[in-house]
């Protein structure tokens, strides 16, 4: 599974998922609130996962199933892993190019002390760096970092990477409550990020059901406080604490469709059905997919969630 949806985004729109990483998670970091589940195989050395070829003629093909009024605003490297592991990212993105559909790329961040890393991600059109702690205990907690990650070293990798980006600049803080909720460790964040003049800060919590299960969200106040802080700093600034929608596209076939979306983007029980309806599938599917022990059905916060089995990927 390569290319998926495209997906309802909160920041993209309708957004066709690009997996660039092999089944398996694979990811430098394992975050407590990741909603794929704990990283099996945790590095920061980058490697082939994919022939770029491939990758470019899987998207092209999943483009070609959509129907006109389900095309994606972006293709956006959104993976089971972080994105930026893999080394042919660079060639990958010139390729896609040809296709005229803006390129996104969502990283955790940690390789952009690579200068090739930096370099690479200068060929997208839009990136979501994320900064979670600039405190080292806090990004230890939250983050689980790959043994040889530094934070210091990070931090510098993206102020360079910011001050060098002509694109579309965001940032991303996930706030966890108890962990990196306390009012003076936002405040840092808030300074780190201002400094690099993002267009849009996004301050997001866990709303999919989380790699660890006593992970929760802050409370509303501690919201409207940390958002506070942020637009003080001068930041444009908007939360992500809500569902995104139901608006998922249907390529015809609903067993492959839940099979690639779920890999890497948990689907809520309303969104499965919609999914099903579009793809006028029955409920059967979703059970054969549960029997098969291919999809793991969640409760989390009221609502069942459905997320792809992956070897490794413990709750």
């Amino acid at each position: 599974m390569i290319a998926f949806g495209p997906v309802p985004s909160r920041r993209l729109g309708k957004s066709l998922g690009i997996n660039n990483i092999a089944s398996r998670k694979v990811c430098s970091y394992s975050c407590i609130y990741c909603q794929i589940g704990l990283t099996p195989v945790q590095t920061v050395t980058r490697t082939s996962f994919y022939d770029p070829e491939l990758l470019f003629s899987e998207v092209e093909k999943h483009l070609q199933k959509i129907a006109p009024n389900d095309k994606p605003n972006h293709l956006t490297f959104v993976t089971n892993g972080e994105p930026t592991l893999d080394i042919n990212l660079g060639k990958e993105i010139r390729m896609l190019k040809k296709l005229n559909i803006p390129i996104a790329v969502i990283t955790n961040s940690s390789l952009l002390n690579d200068p090739g890393v930096r370099d690479e991600l200068m060929e997208a059109d839009w990136i979501s760096v994320k900064v979670d702690s600039t405190e080292e205990d806090a990004w230890k907690r939250i983050n689980q970092p790959a043994g040889e990650s530094d934070l210091n070293s990070i931090l510098k990798g993206i102020q360079e990477f910011a001050k060098a980006y002509n694109g579309k600049l965001h940032t991303e803080t996930m706030l966890v409550e108890g962990v990196n909720d306390n009012l003076d460790l936002i405040s840092q964040i808030a300074l780190f990020i201002a400094a690099l003049h993002p267009q849009t800060s996004y301050i997001s919590i866990p709303i999919r059901p989380p790699a660890v299960k006593n992970v929760k969200a802050p409370d509303e106040e501690k919201l409207v406080k940390a958002w506070q802080i942020f637009r003080n700093c001068g930041l444009e600034t908007e939360m992500l604490t809500g569902f995104e929608g139901t608006d998922t596209c249907a390529t015809g076939n609903a067993y492959e469709d839940i099979l690639n979306i779920t890999a890497v983007h948990p689907l809520r029980e309303d969104a499965l059905h919609e999914l099903l309806r579009r793809n006028t599938a029955g409920i059967q599917v979703l059970q054969s997919l549960i029997k098969q022990g291919l999809i793991l059905e969640i409760d989390h916060n009221g609502w069942k969630f459905y997320i792809r089995r992956l070897f490794g990927s413990l709750r």
